[in-house]
């Protein structure tokens, strides 16, 4: 064990203070090596230091007491446990990071557009022609997808775990009340955190309690306004702009594997064949993975045309021919039709859903 040292030389090199070692030592997560029975004085054995600064690096992380208590019980048995648990917390914290920045900028932006000095004229007025379609694909047995197009939402949500379509349904059911009656635009916000609310609600309400088998949802939805679409995204599912001729997606999957691009440890390339690319972050449900949607605002323009679809599209046909079918199709409704062609003439491994808009102008 070596020459025990005293609580202040222990404090000094482990760069704790006392305060915090006699703290630790009630919660059970450093206990000295020996405590004098008269005066109640600590020392510590030098082997002690490591988990020491352990503790004293995890603090600094921000990281709870009682889960540093879980790190460190890993650490004395498994090293790799240790650091798997470690990264599971930061991506967490990264996740929660994101969705206060996205909420932050979608705040933002709100709050410009109420701005008297920052309006210029009223918008030109436009509509949307939509259509939906979702399909079980060529290998699962059932559908866990939800698709929905009206004159106000459009959602697509990708279910997974034993309650999947339930809670992949509860989410846009929940969302549906969006299609009742107008949304002012200083409410927007407020109407859109309570639809969250009831889709969140509605998703728990089947996920079960069990992290490894809770059941959950993507949820990429978009809300009308008559001249702006009110984004919400969770997940992997995806939202893509068609604009002048050229497709971009406009919604970030929460992926463990885009995680890893967004690092530089992946490329796109290596990510699109990765075996984890499925292994969500962020989702509605699914246990550890339950965290914040994305809130954002769009401009729209005659001429736009938006699709909303599943990981079974994204995942096995090519932006390529995507843009190619969403830009050909005279209407949504062969549009979706096509989309969802192509990915059983791919081999459809996933159930396969598509929502399709066009933003034309308002008729006169």
């Amino acid at each position: 064990m070596g020459e025990l040292m005293t609580i202040g030389a222990f404090a000094k090199a482990s760069r704790l203070s006392p305060k915090a070692l006699r703290l630790y030592d009630e919660l059970g997560l450093l206990a000295p090596a020996q405590v004098d029975p008269d005066s109640g004085y600590r020392r510590y054995a030098p082997g002690q230091l490591e988990q020491a600064r352990l503790v004293a690096w995890l603090r600094r992380l921000g990281m709870p007491l009682a889960r540093i208590r879980d790190v460190c019980a890993l650490h004395a048995r498994d090293g790799r446990a240790a650091a798997a648990e470690l990264r599971a917390y930061w991506a967490q914290i990264e996740a929660e990071t994101a969705a206060r920045r996205d909420l932050a900028a979608f705040l933002a932006d709100h709050l410009a557009r109420k701005d008297p000095a920052t309006m210029t004229s009223t918008p030109q007025p436009l509509t949307i022609r939509y259509a939906a379609l979702s399909d079980t694909g060529l290998v699962r047995a059932s559908n866990q997808d939800a698709a929905y197009a009206g004159e106000r939402l459009l959602a697509v949500a990708d279910g997974f775990g034993a309650d999947g379509a339930s809670a992949a349904a509860g989410a846009v059911e929940a969302l549906r009340q969006l299609e009742e009656g107008a949304v002012p635009a200083g409410d927007l916000l407020n109407v859109l955190e309570d639809a969250v609310d009831r889709a969140r609600t509605a998703v728990r309400g089947v996920a079960g309690t069990v992290p490894e088998e809770a059941s959950g949802t993507t949820l990429t939805a978009m809300l009308w306004t008559g001249s702006q679409l009110a984004l919400v995204h969770i997940g992997d599912s995806r939202a893509y702009l068609l604009r002048d001729g050229e497709l971009f997606q406009i919604t970030h999957d929460h992926t463990l594997v885009q995680s890893l691009v967004d690092e530089g440890r992946l490329t796109p390339e290596e990510a699109a064949s990765h075996p984890q690319r499925a292994m969500l972050i962020r989702a509605l449900g699914g246990g550890a993975a339950d965290g914040e949607p994305e809130l954002r605002l769009r401009d729209a323009e005659a001429g736009d045309r938006y699709l909303l679809c599943s990981d079974g599209l994204s995942a096995v046909v090519g932006s390529g021919e995507v843009s190619r079918v969403v830009a050909a199709a005279p209407d949504p409704a062969l549009a979706v039709r096509d989309l969802v062609a192509l990915a059983r003439e791919s081999g459809a491994p996933d159930n396969v859903s598509c929502v399709v808009a066009h933003v034309l102008p308002a008729a006169a």
